[in-house]
């Protein structure tokens, strides 16, 4: 698998979306895997899951990083402003050459490839500052993908730069209340004014990190004649700006910590009014915002499972602390089989997890589409991490349930991952919709069921 050395166009592989056939050339695309193939040599017969050796050192030092760095400044954070915290783990993460994973080296990230890049997000998401810390956070890492690869030399000097050196955050503004999971439902509409400019009115709804953002993506209705997927455009709105006006944060049900608002920056419900945006600042051409947002959620979506397993594990781990040296009735909880039974519940959920998202970062290198994988590991990774974290606050009895230890306030956090990036009903129904589709084609459910891994 090939680990490192990205060209710039090569980010969307982990999303595992093929650009649409309109808009790119497949050529950039064929992904020939430049790790040895091991089981061609010796007539030896086997499925290879020999992670390779760089990608095993990138993993230690990220694994290192935020148990010995990430992990302790968490507790920083109750005595000292965010920014007291974030700024020197930031420049020391950077001082090791811990920066913007699967950015090209040639912009100043890693280069890491899906492979690497999964087992890197799968360490970061056990502390809530590990992706922060080395600016691999969402929503800017997929909005970073995207002015990546789609672009022009302007738009990469002007706000590429800035969001890759860490100096600003930037914010996706496509969601609307009007549309929910249906992207193509949206009502904002872009308007050429005639002076070189687009006007756009209209109301975004659950625009993530928006009131900590320095820049949009937002994402409008440029031909209304034009077929369904090809009538909305996306923007680079410089924040802040009199047009797009922040309404309220949306308060939820996520239990939230002092610097919470700062970290993440809240779920904003944004009016876009008389919002004034220059030619120059169309990303990607006009009719081409559809394709882009969904690439760009297909990354999210997987980067989100990466940190759900991450989260999942820290809580196992906690549990089983607990249950180690916790007696009750005069045994340890750790030797009762009901303990026993929970436990391996979690970890065959875990163990299912890792596998899902390492066949897809093996798909993603060879460039395969796994638009149907991506779905099923989407909901099948926020259900894993909620019983997870579930079963680990049982296990803590009324400890769990108190803010004493994070579990609580992670039970109340996760369950937006049912939600977010498409909701768990949309993406069954695409999933079931293609098991229909490949029975249909080939009188077997096999290929939307995993079936092309054998």
């Amino acid at each position: 698998m090939r680990i490192l050395g990205r060209r710039r166009a090569e980010s969307y592989r982990f999303a595992g979306l093929r650009p649409a056939a309109d808009m790119y050339e497949r050529g950039p695309f064929a992904v020939k895997p430049a790790h040895s193939q091991r089981a061609e040599q010796g007539n030896v017969m086997a499925i290879d899951f020999e992670i390779p050796p760089e990608a095993k050192e990138v993993r230690e030092r990220v694994r290192k990083w935020v148990q010995s760095e990430c992990i302790p400044a968490e507790k920083e954070l109750d005595s000292k402003p965010l920014p007291d915290v974030l700024g020197p783990l930031r420049k020391k993460a950077r001082a090791q050459g811990l920066w913007c994973p699967f950015v090209p080296e040639e912009y100043g990230g890693m280069g890491l490839g899906p492979l690497a890049n999964a087992l890197v997000q799968m360490e970061l998401g056990e502390s809530s500052l590990g992706a922060l810390s080395m600016n691999t956070q969402g929503p800017d890492d997929a909005s970073m993908m995207t002015i990546l690869t789609h672009g022009n030399g302007y738009q990469k000097d002007k706000f590429l730069k800035p969001l890759l050196n860490g100096d600003k955050r930037i914010c996706f503004s496509m969601t609307e209340k009007a549309s929910g999971a249906d992207a193509t439902g949206m009502q904002t509409r872009a308007v050429k004014d005639g002076k070189g400019n687009y006007v756009l009115n209209g109301e975004k709804w659950f625009s993530s990190s928006a009131s900590v953002a320095n820049m949009a993506l937002v994402m409008a209705k440029t031909n209304p004649e034009a077929p369904r997927h090809r009538q909305f455009s996306t923007f680079i709105v410089e924040l802040p700006n009199p047009g797009y006006t922040i309404k309220r944060n949306v308060h939820n049900m996520a239990i939230e910590g002092e610097h919470d608002d700062v970290l993440k920056g809240g779920h904003s419900e944004i009016v876009l009014k008389d919002l004034v945006v220059p030619e120059a600042n169309l990303l990607g051409g006009e009719g081409n915002g559809f394709n882009m947002g969904q690439h760009r959620l297909a990354y999210g979506r997987l980067r989100h499972g990466m940190h759900n397993v991450a989260k999942a594990q820290r809580a196992l781990d906690m549990a089983v602390a607990h249950v180690t040296k916790r007696s009750t009735f005069g045994q340890l909880l750790a030797d009762r089989q009901a303990v026993q039974f929970m436990l391996a519940e979690c970890a065959t959920q875990l163990y299912i997890g890792r596998l899902m998202l390492l066949h897809i970062a093996y798909k993603a290198e060879k460039g395969l589409d796994l638009t149907q994988e991506n779905s099923i590991a989407k909901v099948y990774l926020a259900h894993m991490v909620h019983h997870v974290i579930d079963t680990a606050i049982q296990l803590h009895g009324a400890l769990g349930f108190s803010l004493d230890t994070p579990l609580a306030k992670w039970y109340t956090q996760v369950r937006s991952q049912r939600l977010v990036d498409g909701p768990d009903e949309v993406h069954r129904w695409k999933v079931g919709r293609n098991v229909i589709k490949a029975y249909k084609q080939y009188g077997s459910t096999a290929l939307a069921a995993g079936g092309d891994l054998l």
